[in-house]
């Protein structure tokens, strides 16, 4: 009974690891999409979220049968809290790629990033993927070093974040209030993104160790 209610939990596991690749997947493309004005790239990452929704589901079920079955203690039940934390933080960072693909198909046929801030959306789309990558090794390695990596990388995203807003508050600003609003929400789903990412590393620390880093909300 008991090696079955650890496969079950290394089960989680691999669907955690799952739902990282597609939320990566997610956020590549729809970068992608709001710097080219490809609409067709936007309503595939649109669509795809309920893959990562289905996951989280199928997340939550078996969690909950296990509570109710296996009743865990200790670092078991610790395992099987976080695991379901950590599928919320992921099922999350789905949908903040799906508001940047909206974004862009909301200004199609035209893009909705100016060109003066074409370069810093992509560096936040690439931060953005390296921050689920390492948070995808992270779950499957329970590597606590490479989780503690991943602040710096969100330090790096909130710079960017602050730079758009510099360029947004500027007397130069010539591209409307409709052009800035996109950009704030853009620039707020990407920061938010990089926010749940760390909240999964954390709770990868968490996990192996028992303490808790100290953390931010994100919502």
């Amino acid at each position: 009974m008991r090696d079955a209610f650890h496969e079950e939990l290394n089960a989680l596991t691999d669907r955690l690891v799952q739902m990282t690749h597609l939320v990566r997947s997610a956020i590549s493309r729809a970068t992608t999409a709001l710097l080219d004005a490809d609409l067709q790239l936007a309503e595939s990452v649109i669509s795809h979220d309920e893959e990562v929704n289905r996951l989280y589901a199928e997340i939550e079920t078996s969690i909950f049968e296990l509570m109710a079955t296996q009743q865990p203690v200790a670092v078991d039940l610790r395992t099987a809290i976080t695991a379901l934390r950590m599928g919320g933080d992921l099922e999350r960072m789905g949908d903040l790629a799906q508001h940047v693909a909206k974004i862009a198909r909301m200004r199609h046929p035209d893009s909705a990033i100016p060109p003066e801030l074409r370069d810093t959306i992509l560096e936040m789309g690439q931060i953005a993927e390296r921050l689920i990558t390492k948070t995808g090794s992270c779950i499957a390695s329970h590597n606590v070093e490479l989780a503690k990596e991943l602040e710096d990388d969100d330090d790096a995203m909130d710079r960017l974040h602050r730079r758009l807003f510099r360029v947004l508050l500027a007397k130069e600003w010539r591209h409307g209030i409709e052009s800035a609003i996109d950009i704030t929400l853009t620039g707020r789903y990407y920061e938010r993104y990089a926010d749940h990412a760390v909240r999964v590393a954390r709770d990868v620390v968490y996990l192996v160790t028992g303490d808790r880093m100290e953390s931010d909300s994100a919502s």
